[in-house]
């Protein structure tokens, strides 16, 4: 009669595991993103589900750093020689905010803007680069955000449409 509780607990484990297992994506779903402490580089708004000021996503460097950096060095049609660009890839960034659509609209400081199609949000895809040369990037030298795709390692990134694409002084993007 006294291994009777026992019995009941190890009958009951698996559903206390299931109902555990179950609630994790939704708490992680649920929690919101770092508000910024520094200056804000970039808002995002539109279509998705991790906000932290006001119903937007807006990432100072310190919160992007967060996110996973990587480097890529390549060549542009912008530059001199090789550069190497540092910056979090626009695929992560995309899953961080929990984008939902199937375009960004993606905004300089001076208005102009593109359209990105979700197909380009990829792995080994474009990054949403705060360092070149492992500086930061003046609003003078294209920044402090520009988009930049691994031009010399994808033939498929050598063209206008892609070039029209690699958005530089970045500020806002709207995922519709």
């Amino acid at each position: 009669m006294p291994h009777r509780p026992f019995q009941v607990m190890l009958a009951l484990l698996p559903r206390l595991i299931l109902v555990m297992a179950l609630s994790l994506p939704l708490r992680a779903v649920a929690q919101d993103l770092a508000p910024p402490r520094g200056e804000v580089l970039l808002t995002i708004s539109g279509a998705i589900s991790q906000t932290n000021v006001g119903g937007t996503a807006q990432f100072d460097e310190a919160l992007l750093e967060t996110l996973g950096p990587v480097t890529i060095e390549t060549s542009t049609i912008w530059t001199d020689g090789v550069q190497r660009f540092t910056g979090v890839p626009l695929a992560r960034l995309m899953q961080a905010v929990g984008a939902t659509g199937k375009t960004l609209k993606a905004t300089a400081i001076n208005d102009y803007a593109i359209d990105i199609p979700k197909s380009d949000w990829v792995e080994d895809g474009p990054i949403v680069a705060y360092l070149r040369n492992d500086k930061p990037m003046s609003v003078r030298e294209k920044g402090p955000l520009w988009i930049v795709y691994p031009y010399d390692t994808n033939p498929a990134y050598q063209g206008e449409v892609t070039y029209s694409r690699s958005i530089w002084q970045l500020d806002r993007i709207t995922v519709e």
